[in-house]
């Protein structure tokens, strides 16, 4: 590919990065077929080929347009493509730089900015998600059905063990987990303290920086990532193993810590060693000796299990918990097309709501064809996007194995 990038970004950082990935692109098309968008608008500017192209276009100088904007705002950032590309084009970091480049040039309008501006806000502070879905789950039994479905049921997360054991490893709350799905993290401590381990909280700990990240406000998410590891480092320092994350979205944004942060002196080498420590649950748990859990796989009758484009895609494991369930005993329906997305992707659900029903409802009949009794996840967002479309109990899959958490009345 020839290239040749405005002389003002080629000697930047984030502009020998561009070119770096650019030129790993050899044109093949492989994405094509596991593009999410492309299969369902059948437009190759709705592919990834189409959008290195565009991104392509505005490094070197061409004036971005409304028809770039849309193009980039309708990618899922799954990283599917990623998986298939034989190059090892790294899609995701051109398509975030992509993305705020056109932004400059091309300010949207007032009532999105202000959508924008809020889910920024809003979604990535515990402190106030938390409150509002406590507030929505109290009046969920009078909600009407279509919003109702929306505002996930309360579940009680069950006791958290004290911290025990000489084996010590933290978890990350988030910023949405708390409110909704309460049990995961709990589940977790419960299943690690059978093990010998003692799960920890930072409370000072926050969201990832995943949300802002994506919504272009680069400095914000940066923000966020370094408050974090202010609030990890001092029980890094203490010998915490790992730092597990349960919601696979979040694990896909801290492993980048360390190349996010690279450049800052201040955090290079921390933000490298918390991205060393980052684990999702299920690599922990697939290292484990599980005999203690004791887990009755044939109390559930059979189970769909969803594999968060975040887990297969951005951290490239993708049977590590279908093959822990199986190994574990319980019985797996097939699911055709796992490699797609349910339509979650943050905040996608929200901005591009068209195509991410299109997509949910793809991924409701493939998990509903082998007719399940429960449905499981790795992934909070994918939990709740599922969760809106299907009368199938969702749950993490962690929750499987930690039988108080299911006999926990909802």
């Amino acid at each position: 590919m020839q290239i040749s990038i405005e002389p003002g970004l080629r000697e930047t950082e984030a502009g020998k990065h561009a070119e770096s990935i650019l030129r790993k692109c050899v044109h093949c098309g492989f994405c094509l077929a596991t593009c999410p968008t492309y299969n369902l608008l059948g437009d190759e500017l709705d592919s990834p080929r189409g959008r290195i192209y565009q991104i392509k276009s505005v490094l070197e100088g061409e004036p971005a347009s409304d028809s770039i904007q849309l193009h980039l705002d309708r990618c899922l950032t799954c990283r599917s493509c990623e998986t298939t590309c034989p190059s090892g084009v790294q899609y995701h970091d051109l398509l975030d730089l992509g993305r705020g480049l056109v932004e400059k040039q091309l300010p949207r309008s007032a009532p999105q900015r202000a959508l924008r501006w809020a889910l920024r806000t809003f979604v990535s502070n515990p402190k106030l998600m938390t409150p509002a879905l406590r507030l929505g789950q109290l009046f969920r039994p009078v909600m009407p059905a279509a919003l109702k479905s929306h505002v996930p049921p309360w579940r009680t997360p069950g006791t958290w063990p004290l911290p025990k054991h000489t084996r010590k490893m933290l978890v990350l709350a988030g910023c949405v987990q708390p409110g909704a799905q309460p049990r995961t993290n709990a589940a977790t401590a419960r299943v690690l303290d059978k093990l010998g381990i003692s799960l920890i909280t930072a409370p000072e700990a926050g969201c990832c920086g995943a949300v802002r990240h994506h919504l272009n406000d680069q400095e914000g998410g940066l923000t966020n990532m370094r408050r974090n590891i202010d609030a990890w480092w001092p029980h890094i320092e203490s010998g915490v193993e790992a730092i597990v994350m349960t919601a696979s979205g979040c694990g896909a944004q801290v492993q980048d810590y360390g190349k996010l942060l690279a450049g800052e002196s201040d955090y290079a080498d921390k933000a490298a060693r918390v991205s060393e420590l980052c684990r999702d649950i299920s690599q922990i748990i697939a290292a484990e000796d599980l005999s203690p859990l004791k887990v009755d796989s044939k109390k559930h009758g059979l189970v769909a299990y969803h594999p968060p484009c975040s887990l297969q895609h951005g951290q490239q494991l993708p049977d590590i918990v279908e093959n822990q369930l199986k190994e574990l005993g319980f019985d797996l329906t097939p699911v055709a097309d796992k490699h797609l997305c349910c339509g979650s992707a943050g905040t996608y659900s929200i901005l591009q709501k068209d195509l991410s029903q299109q997509l949910l409802e793809n991924k409701i009949d493939a998990l509903e064809a082998g007719r399940p009794d429960i449905i499981v996840s790795a992934n909070i967002g994918c939990l709740m996007h599922i969760e809106t479309a299907t009368e199938i109990p969702v749950v993490h899959w962690i929750e499987l194995l930690d039988e108080q958490s299911l006999d926990t009345e909802q």
